[in-house]
């Protein structure tokens, strides 16, 4: 017989506060209260019971809209610092898929990856050049500079590399800050927030005002004259909100970067089988090994570790259950490595995606959210995504450059994390051992 979560909630303290002192093992502390496997488990969340759910039994759950909603689930801490207010992220139904579409048209179309896979060439081969000529950068910060400045481009912006970079660098630090509500970070990221909001909004404002010819099809120029349901353009503001939403999160999968270098340090063959494929193609655009290594990362490491739903209709799954006017989350970590979902769950396994083209089709692989592009809540930047975490795997495993060991502890109470130091790369040619640069 269902328990009821309501019930369970009284004998239990509100969870919440536990997800900022556990960090990513706030899962494991929930699926302690019910059977090994389940599916579900009860617990409470801002006040409210909750239904804690994992695997692709989970995703189905979570992203059925005739039982969960988005509008009003994630916390205001949350939302107006990382997605903006007002953005597609809160919204539901048909406004949802009516602004998600000019996301989809944006970014998700083959053809706007293909824009951006040179761009992406480019910078890292800027970057590789940098720790060839004896420069210091961590795999991390080379990778906000190459993304930054790929997608600004990509998105037709105007801009120096350097006014890219700065820009880059604060998007990367409201990514960094957002989840630390308890410390200075949290603060800087609302400033920097405000400062990214107000800078978009003038680029869209000067588009509108004929100052600026962005490209038909490139991110300004859709957001600029992007309308609503009822034929109205977006407010510049808000528009400037989702130009940002369609390039921050390029700019976020620096944190991967920074664990593909501590899993490559870790795995000198990955890095040679790597090296030999990008030798043999003659570019760093990402090759199929290069490819199913990002993806592996995308599964392993861990970014957000749930994502939380307003139920509007009762929900029953694996014997627990939550009333409407509860809430769900999803474990995203917990499904991303769910035994039952996945062989060797637990093992970092990049030849389990070589050869796998529609990941989309894999039911508990949701590093960039689940269910469909277009009607969904999937992110329509996950191509660009893995475009870009490729092309980084792939610099990172030239010849020429070698990772080092120190600093790549993860800190898994911080939200988010990656490795402490980032990843630190050292050229190993004549340029490398300048006396004046650091070994």
């Amino acid at each position: 017989m269902a328990s009821s979560i309501r019930a369970a909630v009284r004998t239990l303290s509100d969870d919440s506060p536990q997800l900022l002192l556990r960090g990513y093992g706030f899962g494991d502390r929930i699926w302690k209260r019910v059977h090994a496997g389940a599916r579900s488990a009860p617990m409470g969340l801002l006040g409210d019971p909750t239904i804690f759910v994992r695997g692709a039994e989970g995703v189905d759950v979570f992203y059925d809209e005739t039982r969960v909603r988005r509008h009003g689930a994630m916390p205001g801490i949350i939302q107006e610092t990382l997605f903006g207010h007002g953005s597609v992220h809160s919204l539901d139904g048909d406004e949802h898929r009516h602004r998600k579409a000019t996301f989809v048209d944006v970014a998700y179309e083959d053809a706007q990856v293909e824009r951006l896979r040179p761009l992406l060439a480019d910078q890292w081969q800027i970057e590789l050049d940098g720790w060839r000529d004896g420069g210091g950068r961590s795999a991390y910060d080379a990778a906000v500079g190459a993304f930054g400045r790929a997608v600004m481009r990509w998105a037709g912006l105007p801009g120096t590399a350097a006014a890219q970079t700065r820009w880059a660098d604060r998007l990367a630090q409201i990514v960094d800050g957002f989840g630390v509500p308890y410390s200075p970070e949290y603060a800087l990221a609302w400033l920097n927030r405000r400062w990214s909001d107000r800078h978009a909004q003038h680029l869209i404002e000067a588009v509108r005002d004929g100052d600026l010819h962005p490209e038909a099809q490139t991110a300004l120029h859709s957001w600029a004259w992007h309308r609503d349901r009822e034929g109205v353009l977006l407010s510049s503001r808000l528009a400037g909100i989702e130009l940002q939403n369609s390039m921050r999160p390029m700019v976020a999968v620096a944190r991967f970067v920074a664990f593909a270098a501590k899993e490559l340090h870790d795995r000198p063959e990955w890095r040679e089988r790597i090296a030999a494929e990008a030798a043999e193609r003659g570019t760093l655009d990402g090759g199929p090994l290069a490819v199913a290594f990002a993806q592996e990362i995308r599964r392993t490491a861990p970014f957000v570790p749930m994502l939380p739903g307003r139920v509007v209709a009762d929900i029953e799954l694996d014997g627990q259950r939550v009333a409407e006017g509860g809430r769900i989350a999803l474990d995203i970590l917990g499904t991303n490595l769910d035994e039952r979902s996945w062989e060797r769950a637990d093992s970092f396994a990049p030849e389990r995606f070589v050869g796998v083209d529609d990941y989309e089709a894999l039911p508990a692989f949701v590093p960039h959210g689940g269910a469909g592009v277009a009607t969904g809540h999937r992110c329509p930047g996950e191509k660009l995504a893995i475009a870009g975490l490729a092309t980084a795997v792939t610099a990172l495993s030239h010849p020429d450059v070698t990772i080092l060991g120190d600093g790549l502890d993860v800190d898994r109470r911080r939200l988010p994390t990656k490795p402490a130091s980032g990843g630190r790369v050292r050229g190993t040619g004549e340029g490398a051992r300048c006396p004046f640069h650091r070994r």
